[in-house]
């Protein structure tokens, strides 16, 4: 049998009634007298194998009955049509090699508590759950760069060590760099804005980092963001994209995952809801629906997880917040000329609990004016010099905005805690394995 097409589990559907070799892992077994059903999972999918005594050696047969979980085998029968199986079909053993028989297998098929399924992490990623999660994620990915690439924005890749921070360096992981001290990256923004001043529309994509002491279910130490940036782009502007892409994104995967949000218990009525046009309030609109909720919250605050999140029950799709007071935005948020205590911002916030999912806005383009909110916010002057160029060699209207991957997976998959949306979680108590 070892002249055998090997065909993957994604795949079997096109193999009907021919001989195919499966490599992979035994995730599951059961026995009924001359029978042996065996789970087999390959990383594309599970489908059960069926070892019949008659069909085989007495050496295969007693091999099929002792593989222990988690050993790595190969399976060598016919592709039969099954009714029952989730797949539709099932395999008839013909032959089976153990390749590598797997020690006690610490991951039973029963509840586990989280703390020990993360330091399991690397052994908890082969669970069925855990392979619809990542591959949402490789879909969100995908949908990303797509849509991106698709509207004529040039990728272009952000340094992730940096000599200064974007919104100062308190929650900066800092590190030696040879003779100066040096920071793994937050954002790319700074850099976008330079890319977008060449280019025109771009985006960067990867890890940044934060050093925040926070043990919030919507928190990583370390996470993927995107950021397009975009000349000649104002607020609205801004908004308009960021709906665009945030539709795109949640229908891709409604198309593409379906059963991958099934096997997670997803309610996809509420993805398939998530279409333009969001509603779009102020800040002082938002700070009026928490206080009639009974929110104790000041004129001036920025909005917390438990602010988002009941301004959140309010709407049954993503909601844009603009215009938020200036002092609690970033420097280089360009303030309204209409009213120079609000900035030209926006944080999109995700229905259901989510939280922020996208924070932008327009940046500021004066070169005066930047430098001297550069001097209110006690920077560097230094650190930003390059960045003040931009303002000096053809400055022009820009805008921009960042997703994070991890809080969009949590929504789309419905997850409590972000710590099951990326393979290693990097959390404030947790850096292993």
């Amino acid at each position: 049998m070892s002249d055998c097409k090997h065909i993957y589990i994604s795949k079997i559907g096109g193999h009907e009634g021919e001989d195919i070799c499966l490599k992979g892992w035994l995730y599951g077994k059961r026995s009924s007298g001359k029978l042996h059903f065996l789970q087999v999972r390959d990383g594309t999918g599970i489908i059960q194998a069926v070892v019949f005594k008659g069909d085989v050696s007495e050496e295969v047969f007693a091999t099929a009955g002792k593989i222990s979980q988690e050993s790595s085998i190969e399976v060598y029968g016919t592709v039969k049509e099954d009714k029952r199986s989730h797949i539709g079909y099932e395999i008839a053993v013909k032959d089976l090699k153990l390749v590598s028989e797997a020690s006690e297998y610490p991951i039973t098929h029963k509840e586990h508590g989280v703390a020990f399924l993360l330091e399991n992490r690397h052994l908890w990623l082969r669970s069925p759950k855990q392979l619809a999660i990542l591959k949402i994620r490789h879909q969100i990915i995908k949908s990303v760069r797509d849509y991106f690439n698709n509207n004529d924005f040039l990728l272009v890749d952000a340094p992730i060590f940096t000599p200064a921070a974007c919104e100062g360096t308190t929650n900066l992981f800092e590190t030696e760099y040879f003779d100066e001290k040096a920071y793994l990256t937050q954002s790319g923004q700074l850099y976008m804005e330079a890319a977008a001043m060449a280019f025109g529309k771009v985006y960067c994509f990867g890890p940044v980092f934060r050093a925040e002491k926070s043990k919030t279910r919507r928190h990583l130490t370390e996470f993927w963001m995107v950021e397009p940036e975009m000349a000649y782009y104002d607020l609205k502007m801004d908004m308009d994209l960021a709906e665009d892409f945030i539709e795109y994104i949640v229908q891709s995967v409604v198309k593409h995952n379906r059963k991958d949000l099934e096997l997670l218990e997803r309610d996809i009525s509420k993805l398939e809801n998530i279409k333009k046009p969001f509603p779009r309030i102020t800040y002082d609109e938002a700070i009026e629906i928490l206080k009639q909720k009974g929110k104790e919250i000041e004129w001036g605050e920025d909005f917390g997880g438990d602010e988002e999140t009941a301004i959140s029950e309010n709407f049954d799709r993503p909601v844009m917040i603009h215009r938020y007071p200036t002092k609690c935005k970033a420097f280089y948020m360009k303030q309204d000329p209409e009213n120079q205590d609000l900035a030209l911002c926006v944080d999109v916030i995700a229905p259901e609990g989510y939280g922020e999912v996208i924070g932008g806005g327009q940046r500021e383009d004066d070169c005066d004016a930047l430098l001297e909110k550069i001097k209110e916010h006690n920077l560097p002057q230094e650190a930003f010099e390059w960045y003040l160029d931009l303002r000096k060699y053809g400055s022009v209207p820009h805008a921009g905005f960042g997703l994070g991957i991890e809080r969009t997976v949590a929504w789309l998959c419905g997850l409590h805690h972000v710590r099951e949306t990326i393979p290693f979680p990097r959390m404030m108590e947790r850096i292993r394995p």
